[in-house]
């Protein structure tokens, strides 16, 4: 097909449905986006795969293999991430991509740099699955680490905040428990579930078993409308489940280890997958860390309940810890939140505060005020404690 012959579909007025790159998720909006790029004469493009400093593009004509260096390397918010939609050459020898479209969505992390810098993971995503595997003890705190993110991202504070730009859509996280056949026991796998559910409000769960199919046509169903992400540490059976939502072995896969549980990277890229039943799948490799990138919204949206007990704190800015009327402790003692649910709380917040305050000259201050403040405060119920004492 020639690019004469195709322009006329990336058009606005095009009819996307019979667009080559339609299975891929392209639409009337991304052709509305693409237009000033067509008129170039450059290509429209979908990002399936990246390495090296050069990506894998699935455009109209096929894929091809373009380098990124036009799309300023130097900023990690910039750099070609599966997902990607992009306008590449037409010919060249190499091909480059030329500029990225403004994204929709994207999962953001932060890097284990000293810096605070964020890692873009996956890109135009409309649901976030969240892989935990049923083969090893549910670690909650984990799974709420990985919602809040997934909550930031919907919400459209974890998106890009430059030139690239950040769209309207909304991502929705979804927690896939995986390998149910492990726990036969249907009473203790729904105990699993509900205790999923109560971390996280307003999330579906299902659980899933590529051997035994269990869940997975739920599951196709709900990613055949539009691009899902799959996301968890190693050895939570994200790439068998890709395999098994495409009928195939397209990714290749190991046994996790007995004693732990964990697998072994065996999927080192970000792989754009198309389904056979509609839409498309980011397998991506086991993450070791999940570090909180500007996530406060996702923070407070996945602990709404202290967020809402917080407003009925007797002081305004209570910090939830010895104040006296403090509406979240006294949760804590009636036993209508969990102590760990609050220590998670604490913990996230502190951790975001402080990522984001690395780049925030005015929080730093606001922390520092902050300190000096509760220090002040402790010294002086020190002193008062000595003199009634004396």
């Amino acid at each position: 097909m020639s690019f004469s012959s195709f322009s006329s579909l990336s058009s606005p007025v095009g009819p996307s449905s019979s667009h080559p790159l339609t299975p891929y998720g392209w639409d009337d909006a991304w052709a509305a986006e693409f237009a000033p790029y067509a008129e170039e004469g450059l290509l429209p493009g979908r990002v399936v795969r990246v390495d090296r400093g050069q990506c894998d593009v699935v455009t109209p004509e096929g894929t091809v293999r373009a380098d990124t260096a036009f799309v300023v390397p130097r900023d990690p918010m910039r750099v070609v991430c599966t997902g990607d939609w992009v306008a590449v050459d037409p010919d060249g020898d190499p091909q480059f991509v030329r500029t990225l479209l403004p994204r929709r969505t994207a999962f953001v992390r932060s890097t284990s740099s000293k810096r605070s810098e964020g890692q873009v993971l996956a890109t135009n995503v409309d649901h976030i699955v969240i892989c935990v595997s049923l083969a090893v003890e549910l670690d909650l705190g984990r799974v709420e680490r990985f919602l809040a993110l997934a909550m930031s991202s919907s919400s459209g504070d974890a998106l890009l905040r430059d030139g690239v730009g950040a769209g309207e859509g909304a991502a929705e996280p979804l927690v896939v428990l995986t390998k149910a056949d492990l726990v036969p026991d249907t009473a203790t796998l729904s105990y699993l579930v509900q205790d999923i559910e109560a971390i996280a409000p307003g999330v579906q769960v299902l659980t899933v078993s590529s051997a035994t199919g269990e869940g997975i046509d739920v599951l196709g169903a709900i990613v055949s409308g539009g691009t899902s992400v799959l996301l968890g540490v190693s050895g939570a059976g994200k790439s068998t489940l890709a395999n098994t939502l495409l009928g195939e072995e397209a990714m290749e896969v190991q046994a996790a280890r007995d004693v732990d549980g964990k697998g072994r990277h065996t999927t080192t890229t970000r792989n754009l997958l198309v389904l056979p039943s509609g839409g498309v799948i980011i397998d991506t490799p086991g993450l070791r860390g999940v570090g909180l990138w500007d996530a406060e919204a996702g923070v407070g949206q996945l602990f709404s309940e202290i967020e809402h007990l917080a407003g009925e704190c007797r002081f305004h800015d209570c910090a939830h810890e010895a104040e006296p009327g403090c509406a979240v402790l006294g949760a804590v003692e009636d036993g209508s939140l969990s102590e760990r649910r609050l220590d998670s709380y604490r913990k996230l917040l502190r951790e975001n505060q402080r990522i984001v305050a690395k780049t925030d000259a005015r929080l730093r201050s606001e922390i520092t005020r902050e300190w000096k403040r509760r220090g002040a405060q402790g010294r002086a119920a020190m002193e008062a404690k000595r003199g009634r004492v004396r």
